[in-house]
């Protein structure tokens, strides 16, 4: 927030060193922890340790603290001295001895605006805002980029999330909710730190459970097509080929047979495949449309299988990997064996089963090649795929390594563990016993609308629809999103759903509030403020510069601390891979902003206050919209 005046501070530090010959080693500031008021801060540790090291007899502490001392007296008006000369404490002598007592006074700067005071403590120098000011800028700022404050700059940087992944002719159960949904608000993030995202599917269209799905349908249900619920009517011919060829084994030859025509590529086979994965799909694509999900790009398996054989063979060609297929083995790659390892780390990786089938690893080794040719500049390839799988990307990224391609230091695997339903529900396609998304999502919806009609029994039957959607899919998301990626989830409505507690409910709640609170200042005479009520009850307003030229509440300034620490979390959790990040903040403010709705009087306080904080009400209410959209949350205007 204080750039510019950073800068001009920086500029009379390095003057000051460079006329009194201090080998500057850099300046590199960081936030103060807030304590009541806000600050940056930077150490002359470093450039004390280069005097050391340049032969100078110093103690570095003492003589961190020196400099930090002389950084003050530059940037601070200096007093007038005897002579008319600038009193600057001089530097030790050869021996480390001499210097003066340092000062520990808390100096008000007075050329400087927006800084209050200067401290030199321990080797740092620190900088103290002016709260007034800080407030200012910080409300100032949100209100000025709305819907972006807390999007960095674009880099030109353009990187791949890989997410989703179900399994075609199958159903579209539950599993798959914590990679879909994390991915989703990780391509977000990303997007909005700025990056530019490829978001990427990668079904698996075709395999053993692909080929019973077809035996099942040809043999019990040629000719029918899905008429609704794509995803459960799939899913439900494939629960019952397994079903079948569990009760009679000897069916299994029929099995055999329709793969033998698939590896045979016979016209009708491929035709009744490409036709029906398109069904699958379909119903995919409602289901990610009901959670507010796009792809990019598709990658396919089926695509992947031929290119990944001959990866495999490239790899024994060149001594790499070991063809045991001729005596009725696997092809692998010792890879510890390859590194020259003498403890196990990466074991050995199977690349090829016996019968020249693919595997995962086969068809991934293609994969990576298929998406840096697909997109050259990639920066990164990130693959979002549950915990079991971190091995297999492991071995497959290193085996690219071992190969020579460099193209393996760009791909990056962020395990997720599994979500666990109420009654240790287990996901099992085979048995058919799976929870279909799409029945979550409605009773989400039915509990959502249930608590909102209670919450506000005044709601329009269309605003309660409405309400209700973005309520229950919020709390669907919001415990997946706000919970470290490799921990289960032990998913529950009664926390899902909570307005009171650490939930989606309670932040879009907060939203709400704020839109509430503007709406009751429309027709207002407040300078600089403009607001309108539309029939949907949403709050139009246009606002000038804040002031906050009055002594600041400490709920108030909790709540402008939160609101100013958005930039920096973006920017972590799109290092870190963390929606965590943001799901937390956003409840930090929401948080912070239920301490200022209960201590601050808003639109009955005098008028000069009553802008100040209408205009905080506004700030709030962008920041929590943009957390929540990175969460891949509606933010409701009514509940």
């Amino acid at each position: 927030m204080f750039e510019k005046e950073q800068q001009a501070i920086e500029a009379k530090i390095r003057a000051f060193c460079v006329e009194n010959d201090i080998p500057l080693a850099g300046l590199k500031w960081a936030p103060i922890p807030f304590s009541g008021e806000w600050g940056i801060s930077t150490s002359f540790f470093q450039t004390a340790a280069d005097e050391a090291r340049a032969g100078k007899m110093v103690n570095v502490p003492q003589r961190a603290q020196e400099i930090a001392e002389q950084a003050k007296g530059a940037v601070l008006p200096a007093p007038a001295c005897p002579g008319g000369q600038a009193r600057v404490p001089p530097r030790p002598g050869p021996d480390g001895t001499g210097q003066e007592q340092v000062s520990l006074s808390k100096d008000p700067v007075s050329d400087v605006s927006g800084i209050r005071r200067v401290e030199a403590i321990k080797g740092y120098l620190n900088l103290y805002f002016s709260t007034s000011e800080y407030a200012q800028r910080v409300v100032d700022a949100v209100l000025e980029q709305k819907s972006r404050f807390g999007a960095g700059p674009r880099t030109g940087q353009r990187v791949m999330v890989e997410f989703s992944h179900p399994n075609t002719h199958k159903a579209f159960h539950v599993g798959h909710l914590r990679g879909t949904i994390l991915g989703e608000s990780l391509c977000r993030i990303l997007e909005f730190s700025g990056l530019d995202v490829v978001r990427a599917n990668y079904p698996g269209d075709m395999g053993l459970h692909v080929i019973r799905w077809l035996w099942g349908y040809l043999k019990f249900h040629n000719g029918e097509e899905p008429a609704s619920d794509i995803t459960r009517w799939m899913g439900d011919i494939y629960a019952e080929a397994v079903h079948r060829l569990e009760a009679e084994p000897n069916l299994e030859a029929e099995v055999r047979a329709v793969y033998a025509r698939w590896d045979r590529r016979e016209p009708e086979i491929v035709a009744l495949w490409e036709k029906t994965r398109e069904w699958s799909l379909e119903g995919f694509r409602q289901m990610y449309a009901a959670l507010g999900i796009h792809f990019d790009v598709y990658y396919f398996n089926s695509q992947e299988e031929k290119p990944g054989k001959e990866e495999v063979e490239k790899l024994v060609q060149r001594g790499i990997a070991i063809d045991e297929r001729p005596q009725g083995g696997a092809v692998i790659v010792k890879i510890d064996e390859v590194l020259g390892l003498t403890k196990e780390k990466y074991r050995t990786a199977v690349i090829l089963r016996s019968d020249e089938t693919a595997l995962y690893a086969t068809e991934d080794l293609a994969l990576v090649k298929h998406k840096f040719s697909d997109y050259p500049d990639l920066a990164k390839s990130i693959y979002v795929v549950d915990v079991r799988q971190s091995l297999h990307f492991t071995q497959v990224f290193k085996i690219l390594e071992i190969a020579g391609d460099e193209r393996a230091q760009k791909c990056h695997h962020i395990p997720y563990e599994l979500v666990i339903l109420p009654g240790n529900v287990v996901m099992s396609s085979r048995e058919g016993t799976v929870v279909l998304l799409e029945d979550l999502l409605r009773e989400a919806t039915s509990r959502a609308r249930e608590e909102a009609r209670k919450k506000n029994p005044s709601l329009a039957e269309d605003q309660l629809k409405d309400v209700a959607r973005a309520v229950g899919l919020g709390a669907l998301k919001y415990p997946i999103l706000a919970r470290e990626n490799t921990k289960l989830v032990t998913f529950d409505w009664q926390s899902a759903l909570d307005f009171n507690g650490q939930a989606a409910p309670y932040i879009q709640y907060a939203h709400v509030r704020c839109n509430s609170i503007l709406r009751k200042a429309s027709g207002l005479q407040v300078e600089g403020l403009q607001v309108e009520s539309s029939v949907e009850g949403r709050a139009a307003f246009n606002l000038e510069p804040s002031t906050f030229n009055y002594e600041l509440s400490p709920a108030e300034i909790e709540l402008i601390d939160w609101l100013s620490r958005f930039p920096s979390e973006v920017q972590r959790a799109a290092a870190e891979y963390k929606p965590l990040v943001i799901a937390t903040i956003a409840y930090d403010i929401a948080k912070a902003f239920a301490g200022f709705y209960d201590a601050c009087p808003v639109v009955q306080a005098e008028p000069q206050v009553r802008d100040a904080r209408l205009r905080l009400v506004a700030a709030t209410r962008y920041v929590l919209s943009n957390a929540l959209r990175l969460l891949s949350i509606e933010a409701p205007e009514v509940m």
